[in-house]
């Protein structure tokens, strides 16, 4: 197995994995190595961005994880070009998931989205996902591979909640204004792609999703509660620009309900964390109301 994108969740679904495989990781900072060999991987020095630094990935794995993100500018995801030019060079792989992201969907008013819902990137880094995914797809069908797509929501943890902007103070959209958002906990995407491993179907697309259907200040209502911290105050969306980052406003522009019986159905995946409730439960005084 050849892992690329050696991050947190690339971590958490080694951990599952145990003496089950050979595994391999492309990094690019040395600082990597020493912590992947405890893990027993072995490192493999590659940059995505330099297509001349992947030879040594050719030929070498019957399964890929790719879990590295695109670039940060342009429409297309030239890392992924490079790295199925690589991937085809030598003995083709059996298998690829890819990693994408909710995202590709862009605004959808709130509505229940399947996988066969179209896509409308409405930011190039969501564009970016789109051009990796279709690369991918190609390519698979053009090289007998079995690629599965995981679009996954926002991801969080014990080591990622937003607690920091709570601290800050940022505010949220009032109710009635608010978008719905989705997520799915750090560990459960780790066993959804090792259930993909094993159950995935060819060019198959699965919302790695949890069952969660909040809106974005209810979650952060959810976690404030856990940690005892205030909770935001509510604005008015036309207020928004003026008190929320850039960056942060064109997630909370976007409204969906992700459906993920196709994942429960065809993966068998039974999730820890049904919602985040359920995870902060505890926390919160056991909970999950």
């Amino acid at each position: 197995m050849l892992i690329i994108g050696c991050g947190d969740v690339a971590r958490r679904t080694i951990r599952l994995l145990g003496k089950n495989y050979r595994i391999y990781a492309l990094i690019r900072n040395g600082m990597q190595r020493d912590g992947l060999r405890t893990e027993g991987v072995f490192p493999i020095m590659g940059d995505l961005d330099n297509r001349q630094s992947l030879s040594r990935i050719t030929g070498l794995a019957d399964i890929v994880l790719h879990l590295a993100p695109p670039p940060n500018s342009g429409s297309t995801d030239v890392r992924t070009r490079h790295l199925l030019a690589a991937l085809a060079k030598g003995r083709r792989p059996r298998q690829l998931i890819y990693i994408s992201t909710s995202g590709v969907y862009g605004d959808c008013g709130g509505a229940w989205v399947g996988e066969t819902h179209i896509v409308n990137p409405q930011s190039a880094r969501a564009q970016r996902r789109v051009d990796a995914e279709l690369q991918i797809r190609h390519w698979a069908r053009v090289n007998g591979v079995r690629a599965s797509v995981l679009r996954v929501p926002g991801i969080y943890a014990e080591d990622r909640l937003p607690l920091e902007r709570l601290r800050a103070g940022m505010p949220a959209i009032a109710a009635d204004e608010d978008s719905y958002t989705n997520h799915i906990h750090a560990d459960d995407l780790a066993r959804i792609i090792v259930a993909a491993l094993h159950r995935g179907r060819s060019n198959r697309v699965y919302h790695a999703s949890d069952d969660g259907a909040m809106k974005m200040g209810d979650y952060f209502d959810v976690v404030a509660d856990a940690y005892h911290l205030p909770r935001p105050q509510r604005i008015s969306r036309a207020e928004a620009p003026r008190a929320i980052p850039e960056s942060m406003l064109s997630f909370m522009n976007e409204s969906r309900r992700l459906k993920n019986s196709r994942m429960k159905q065809e993966l068998q995946v039974r999730l820890n964390y049904p919602t985040v409730r359920n995870a902060l439960a505890d926390r919160a005084g056991g909970s999950t109301a």
